[in-house]
């Protein structure tokens, strides 16, 4: 991991908008049957209005199908994923006073793959905080 964005969506509190700073890492190891792969994502993004910092921990799983192997492989004939193959749970840590709500959440997402002609793969998750449900 060494670029990227966090970017909360309108209304959401509290609000973050955070670029990766320094260069994180990410464990990925595969399945025996090749199948899955797994992962556990380490990086520090810094809050583009307040400076502030915030540890990003995600674990998770991606279904390696046929399309998701085009992308590996980096296949001329790759495209974009559809989100739903790769599934992340995800934690948040901030010294931030503004921020710190983001540690008591659950937080979920669905990542896919995102191709561009004469661009690096992008890897995209649409990330949500698991709420209790009506009574």
């Amino acid at each position: 991991m060494v670029n990227g964005t966090i970017t909360s969506e309108p209304g959401f509190f509290p609000s973050l908008d955070a670029e990766f700073v320094g260069t994180g890492n990410d464990y990925i190891h595969h399945d025996p049957n090749g199948k899955l792969m797994r992962l556990n994502a380490h990086a520090v993004a810094k809050e583009k209005t307040s400076g502030a910092f915030v540890y990003v921990n995600y674990q998770g799983v991606v279904d390696i199908t046929p399309e998701l192997k085009l992308v590996l492989e980096g296949s001329p004939d790759a495209k974009t994923t559809d989100f739903g193959g790769s599934f992340v749970e995800m934690h948040f840590e901030t010294g931030d006073d503004k921020l710190k709500e983001l540690e008591l959440g659950v937080f979920v997402g669905a990542g896919r793959f995102r191709v561009e002609t004469g661009k690096p793969v992008v890897v995209e998750y649409k990330v949500s905080r698991v709420s209790r449900g009506g009574d």
